[in-house]
């Protein structure tokens, strides 16, 4: 697939429960490069929630449904039950949000045990039900979209279930390129997602196994998507969205130096303490973080090593400041754009 230079690829920072808070979604959507972020999902089981839990999830409805930085995002809602899940998603949509996301992708146990995200996929008429309730409840300004898997246990109704989605009325359609048996690990199979978007009209994002630059225009070239979901890759490497961006119009962007990456877990710190989070929330997250970043950054598997048993956040603080004040740290990373 050719690139056109009119044709500025979709960009869109996943989300990833447990991680990609609207702190996270502040900090990534400011660092450039993403066009759409989505909310950790919200799991749908018994009541409609009140408003305080969907600001909870998305304090970004207090700005527009926009992070800081301007960028939408959308509310995601996970359950089985599709009236249920049609009135919180009208309720969202009361409140303010961009859009409204349905989650079929979750490979969670404990998910999965409750009949809610990647389990749903066993039953094309599952996602047909739910997205059409959603549809209907939602006013027809507020766009419907979804999130799949290629399948459960298996492949064979991939098809299928991207029909269904389709059919409910959903303007959107994104693909992790895994079944919920696969999990998360490699390959992604991204050629099952250039079926899909040639058996459905609706736009498509397609998901999975993005690292990096070389592997973004791999899955472009294979998949012919113009939309792709970050999601730990953006994590491992903060600036792949920006970085992509530029290899679309014909630019060279050297990775983020160690330094600049550290500034950001810093300014994260700041967040959380500014909410009143709990010290071991805090020490955990940036724990968390700086383990997913030692498959982009060399520099954080030593960092990792040296913060893991600290639970005080001044001391973690103080030794992530150390580090990113050290002139070494600060020099620009020579690899070029297409790592």
């Amino acid at each position: 697939m050719t690139q056109d230079e009119t044709t500025m690829t979709h960009l869109v920072l996943a989300p990833m429960e447990g991680l990609v808070d609207w702190r996270v979604r502040q900090l990534l959507s400011a660092t450039g490069g993403f066009d759409l972020c989505v909310t950790e999902f919200i799991r749908v089981s018994q009541n409609l929630f009140p408003a305080h839990v969907f600001y909870r999830y998305c304090p970004e409805f207090l700005q527009g449904g926009k992070t800081a930085s301007g960028t939408p995002v959308l509310v995601q809602l996970m359950g089985h039950d599709p009236e249920l899940m049609g009135e919180n998603a009208a309720f969202a949509a009361s409140l303010g949000a961009p859009g409204i996301d349905i989650n079929f992708g979750c490979p969670s146990k404990t998910v999965n045990k409750r009949e809610a995200g990647a389990s749903l996929l066993k039953c094309p008429d599952n996602l047909f039900n739910i997205i059409s309730a959603v549809r209907r409840a939602v006013p027809d300004h507020v766009p419907v979209s979804a999130k799949i898997r290629l399948g459960y246990a298996d492949k064979e109704l991939y098809l299928d279930n991207a029909r269904a989605v389709e059919a409910a009325g959903a303007q959107h359609l994104t693909v992790h390129a895994r079944t919920k048996v696969e999990g998360y690990k490699p390959p992604a199979h991204w050629e099952y997602l250039a079926r899909i978007r040639e058996a459905i009209s609706i736009p498509m994002t397609g998901n999975g196994e993005i690292w990096s630059v070389a592997d973004y225009a791999k899955c472009r070239d294979i998949s012919g998507c113009d939309s792709f979901m970050l999601g730990r890759g953006a994590i491992a490497t903060p600036d792949i969205a920006n970085r992509i961006k530029a290899y679309d119009v014909g630019q060279t962007l050297a990775k983020q130096s160690w330094s600049e990456v550290l500034t950001m877990l810093l300014t994260y710190i700041d967040l959380m303490v500014a909410d009143d989070t709990t010290e071991n929330h805090q020490a955990g997250r940036i724990k968390q973080w700086v383990a997913m970043i030692r498959k982009g950054h060399d520099q954080a598997a030593d960092c990792f090593d040296q913060i893991k048993r600290i639970r005080d956040i001044g001391e973690l603080r103080a030794k992530l400041s150390e580090d990113r004040d050290n002139p070494e740290n600060q020099r620009q990373n020579d690899q070029i754009a297409a790592e």
